[in-house]
């Protein structure tokens, strides 16, 4: 979490011994699910299917309560859409984490399934224990100075599961229902309506408002009960477990590392994985937010427009921090749980990577490489870039002269507002960065332990590459 005032914070490197874990425990989930984004990807009707693969299947010793039932049949009911294609599941799809199975930045929805979202759609994972959002929370390592934190979606603004569900029922880009009682209409007309009054008592759809809620505590049951949402089934949970199959590769342990190490990857910093709330197993988040000057992303139709800023805790969603000058909370952004990471085909909030190593290496190179990452200004573009010029970046074009325009997509007025903590500590253009390529090959294979046993990732590591 970003301190709001200098203080240092506690390195947890020093938890870190060779091929040691930090600790068994740690925190849950902070990466705001779909009240930000329209969901694409499979129609709710092929994944319907998907349904019977979740639920009291996965532990049948402890079946679902009647409400956790109720939200498991809407989580797949594409009637609950104004297009009458989408479902929860079509966007956060069981068999990718309860993430969108495409690379698309934003989704699309609305009422004929053509409009895009604004931010990217994150998975629902591990998201049982968020504590609602406020602008001062306590830092479950312990150490950090309290600082905004919390809730979700992108921005926090939502307090609970149950108030995020209502988030993209009427959200005209995404499941873009009119009104409250338009989603109450269809469930009232649901095969499972019998189940929804037994679950919320005989007389629930008499009121819309009433049975408005009862859907999102629906659909809150099913994620807090349902195994799937929270399995903790990845090679890492078998390690801090001492579990067999739980042993890390040398570079696997060399990039928990450089996971931990606050002047290396300092992924801990944000993504804590130590002993945290309630006893609670590693999460890989602190729930806290940042601004890191993401670059603007052209592939969100939004973006079109050069007046559409999205500026995080401080809206366009929100209204309670408004984007007057001097506001600390604008660009700032929920730092997710990096659970099924390696999995993942976009990142940050815009989804402006699709590539876990780009992302990694953005990190690394933001400050001493930020030409590939934001547009040069007048300059002269070369006919060929030199051979050592990075291809990695969201920009190959290699320019002589010009001027770089870092932070494009954060008003002037608000670039105070970066975190400067390593690796992005506003180093000089053109120093080391602060990872070495062997660094960030080792932090990859790492973070693939952090996949659960359902998940397959994103990119294949290459044969024998995460072993010695």
């Amino acid at each position: 979490m970003r301190p709001l005032f200098p203080f240092p914070r506690l390195s947890l490197v020093a938890l870190v011994g060779a091929g040691a874990c930090v600790g068994l425990g740690a925190l849950l989930a902070a990466c705001g699910p779909s009240g930000e984004a329209a969901p694409a990807g499979p129609l709710a009707s092929a994944t319907a299917a998907a349904s019977d693969s979740v639920g009291t299947a996965l532990n049948p010793a402890t079946p679902l309560s009647l409400p956790a039932q109720v939200g498991q049949k809407m989580f797949f009911d594409a009637t609950l859409s104004g297009s009458g294609r989408m479902a929860c599941a079509t966007c956060h799809d069981p068999k990718h984490a309860y993430a969108p199975s495409n690379d698309l930045s934003v989704q699309l929805g609305g009422p004929a399934m053509n409009l895009a979202g604004t931010r990217a759609v994150p998975s629902l994972r591990y998201k049982d224990a968020t504590p609602p959002y406020a602008d001062l929370l306590d830092n479950p390592d312990g150490v950090s100075v309290p600082g905004p934190g919390g809730g979700f979606a992108w921005d926090g603004r939502a307090a609970t599961l149950a108030e995020q569900a209502g988030l993209p029922l009427l959200d005209p880009r995404e499941m873009a229902n009119a009104s409250r009682a338009d989603v109450v209409k269809q469930l009232r007309a649901a095969p499972y309506a019998a189940l929804f009054r037994q679950a919320f008592g005989a007389q629930v759809f008499d009121d819309v408002d009433r049975a408005f809620a009862a859907a999102g505590q629906a659909l809150q049951a099913f994620q807090l009960e349902d195994v799937s949402f929270h399995p903790y089934s990845s090679k890492y949970d078998l390690y801090i477990g001492n579990k067999i199959g739980g042993v890390l590769t040398p570079a696997e342990a060399r990039g928990l590392k450089v996971f931990a190490d606050p002047k290396g990857g300092n992924c801990a910093s944000c993504h804590y994985q130590g002993a945290g709330l309630n006893g609670s197993t590693a999460i890989f988040t602190d729930f806290s937010y940042e601004a890191i000057g993401v670059p603007r992303n052209p592939a969100v139709p939004a973006n079109a427009d050069p007046s559409f800023i999205d500026l995080g805790l401080c809206g366009p969603a929100r209204t309670d921090h408004p984007p007057t000058p001097g506001n600390r909370f604008c660009g700032m952004f929920k730092s997710p749980t990096l659970r099924n990471v390696a999995s993942r085909r976009s990142f940050f909030h815009n989804g402006v990577f699709h590539s876990l190593e780009q992302t990694i290496r953005f990190y690394n190179t933001r400050d001493t490489m930020p030409e590939l990452w934001y547009p040069t200004v007048g300059g002269q573009a070369k006919a060929s870039p030199d051979p050592d010029f990075p291809t990695y970046g969201l920009v190959t074009t290699q320019y002589i002269g010009g001027q770089v325009r870092k932070f494009d997509d954060l008003p002037a007025r608000f670039v105070g507002n970066i975190d400067t903590q390593m690796p992005l500590d506003g180093r000089p253009a053109h120093s080391k960065p602060p990872m070495s390529e062997q660094d960030i090959a080792d932090l990859i294979c790492f973070l693939n332990t952090l996949n659960d046993k359902d998940v397959q990732p994103a990119e294949a590591p290459r044969p024998g590459a995460c072993r010695s």
